[in-house]
């Protein structure tokens, strides 16, 4: 069925098309009664204007748009991101707001599509999420001078507004726990080095527990299942594995459960596991699992009024989220021998 438009419009109601457009967005031109009576065939044959029209029109798109750079099959298993895009399309959807949406597997790609929705008005603002060290997009988007959002650290954001966590202190409470709990060596499974949240947590930890006097260290991974699963072998393979592991998400973790069940260790009674991220994900594994509790979807929620604000106009500030909590469960304890030995390695007597 063919989409009505301005000339069905302005056929039935027996004027010019420019009558009409200055009918539908308010503008002078036409009488009152005219103006009625174009409304009314408007509503009636069902006419909604492109986001293109009304952009060319009014200056605005009415569509903020949001880029992930990650696999596809990544992304559908990552409960952070629905999450997120959960509390973004809340506040958009209340505001009369659209959210296009999509994904690339290379920062080019991003970079070519941020471009083209700023040159031809697609979408009057972006949120920036996966903040990379020396990231190419934000001087980028500060040279278009197209509004902006950074879910991240205010530190690689340049003159972008930042909705943050405090990375350094969520990690603090986490070693702290551990330590508390006589966990003397402890390593974490983290993200990429590139991105900055991994670099950041990754310096905390180490930081953290070389204050608290534990021995600590971190592996590199991808967030994927796989390499997180990988990690975990490595680790409690070791000569001197750690007696707890904290990953920097939830489907790491759940991934690192696993495979150290598999290997014949204990949790917790041989190693003590923590997410990161908190999610129901957590709750349904066995044993649960201790995460650090943040609220993700009303992160989504502030970076929209925040793009929101500076698509008016305004000069909003960054925001920080208030400091995660860890939910100790099942998954973590006190920290005692492994009670079965691991495949490759004898274990230690007294």
């Amino acid at each position: 069925m063919k989409r009505p438009t301005i000339t069905d419009i302005a056929q039935r109601a027996g004027v010019t098309k420019a009558a009409v457009s200055f009918a539908l967005n308010g503008q002078p031109g036409v009488s009152a009664a005219t103006r009625e009576r174009i409304l009314a065939i408007a509503e009636e044959i069902g006419f909604q204007p492109s986001s293109a029209a009304r952009a060319l029109t009014v200056g605005k798109a009415g569509v903020l748009g949001l880029v992930i750079d990650r696999p596809a099959r990544t992304l559908g298993i990552e409960p952070f991101f629905m999450q997120l895009i959960s509390g973004i399309q809340a506040d958009l959807a209340a505001h009369q707001v659209t959210l296009q949406f999509t994904m690339t597997e290379d920062p080019d790609a991003e970079i070519e599509l941020y471009r083209q929705w700023w040159a031809q008005r697609r979408v009057d603002g972006v949120f920036i999420v996966d903040l990379q060290v020396d990231d190419r997009r934000i001087p980028v988007i500060e040279k278009m001078r197209m509004p902006a959002v950074v879910v991240g650290t205010p530190r690689g954001a340049g003159s972008l507004p930042a909705i943050w966590q405090d990375d350094r202190a969520a990690v603090e409470v986490v070693v702290r726990y551990l330590a508390e709990q006589g966990h003397r060596r402890i390593a974490r499974v983290g993200g990429r080095s590139t991105y900055w949240h991994s670099v950041l947590r990754r310096d905390a930890f180490e930081a953290a527990a070389a204050i608290a006097g534990l021995t600590a260290f971190s592996v590199e991974a991808d967030y994927t299942a796989e390499h997180a699963a990988h990690a975990t072998v490595s680790l409690l393979g070791s000569a001197e594995p750690p007696t707890a592991i904290l990953y920097d998400s939830d489907v790491m973790a759940a991934a690192g459960l696993g495979m150290a069940q598999r290997m014949g260790a204990s949790v917790p009674g041989g190693v003590s596991i923590i997410s990161w991220d908190d999610s129901a994900l957590c709750e349904l594994m066995h044993p649960a699992l201790t995460a650090l509790q943040r609220d993700i979807a009303g992160t989504g929620t502030t970076a929209a009024r925040v793009l929101r604000e500076m698509v008016a106009g305004g000069h909003p500030e960054s925001v920080a989220e208030a400091l995660p909590a860890l939910q100790a469960r099942a998954s973590s304890g006190s920290a005692v021998p492994s009670e079965l030995p691991l495949p490759g390695r004898t274990r230690r007597t007294a």
